[in-house]
């Protein structure tokens, strides 16, 4: 795929492929593995992964399955990603009457079966954002909003570090990143959307970002003096600003403060924000 073809991935589209790329790393297969442990074939994820086509929502739930995560936010993610594929987006009928959606299809376009998915996508966000929060919160926040992480189901992968094993590296793949705690969040005045993530299990924190621009930049570090590294993060093209961006992981332990600061592209105030873990 060109990166002219990237850009011009519809944006809900863009959300969804880096969403199912950062599965599909966390769960260390290739395409081909992939493929064998699917309903669908190589070339078929090929084509998810890179948001050429718009996968099934039952291609999204076996990825989340395999990679030990919960399916509720990429479900949420799909549903606005076939919504705006459909024009159903743009078309939304006012009254109750929502007519049902169609079914799913694997690679050879038989149906995939399963529940519609607007039952489907409401009881998985229900699953993990207690509260009654809304679904749009899941899907932009990508979090619960309340700095709690989400009881852990019993499938749960373990963490693959801990402390200073963690330092350098990418919370996803090492799976630090599944029941977060959110310590602070913080909204720049170009309109970023900034966040200071930890994990209690994996004794690390890192930085997230999104709705950036290409350039953008994303930087952290910690007080705790004797204990973890600068890391840092840059938006490098337009699926990175379309998408989630984190910043490697530093060692943090409790009672340590991480901070982040942000250096937009367009020239404007650094700015930064704390907290305490």
């Amino acid at each position: 795929m060109t990166r002219s073809s990237q850009h011009a991935l519809p944006p809900e589209r863009a959300r969804l492929a880096a969403a199912l790329r950062d599965l599909r790393t966390g769960t260390g297969l290739s395409l081909a593995a992939l493929s064998t442990k699917t309903t669908f074939s190589k070339s078929s994820w090929e084509r998810y992964l890179n948001g050429k086509s718009l996968p099934p929502s039952r291609a999204v739930r076996e990825l989340c399955s395999l990679a030990g995560e919960p399916e509720g936010r990429c479900l949420a993610l799909w549903e606005l990603a076939e919504s705006e594929w459909s024009g159903r987006a743009a078309a939304r009928p006012t009254d109750a009457s929502v007519p049902a959606d169609p079914p799913d299809t694997d690679a050879a376009g038989h149906p995939a079966g399963g529940r519609g998915t607007v039952m489907a996508i409401l009881a998985s966000v229900c699953a993990i954002a207690a509260g009654g929060l809304s679904v749009a919160l899941v899907l932009l926040a990508g979090h619960t909003g309340d700095g709690r992480p989400s009881a852990p189901p019993s499938s749960a992968p373990a963490p693959r570090c801990r402390g200073a094993t963690c330092e350098g590296q990418d919370p996803m793949p090492m799976k630090c990143g599944t029941h977060p705690l959110t310590l602070a969040s913080h909204r720049t005045s170009t309109g970023a959307h900034l966040e200071l993530r930890y994990s209690a299990e994996c004794g690390a924190g890192w930085a997230r970002m999104w709705s950036t621009r290409i350039g953008d930049r994303l930087e952290l570090d910690t007080a705790d003096e004797g204990t973890g590294r600068p890391q840092s993060a840059e938006i490098t093209d337009g699926i990175a600003a379309q998408s989630y961006v984190y910043t490697p992981m530093t060692e943090a332990r409790r009672g340590a403060t991480v901070r982040a600061c942000f250096r937009p592209v367009a020239g404007g105030s650094r700015e930064c924000f704390e907290a305490r873990v």
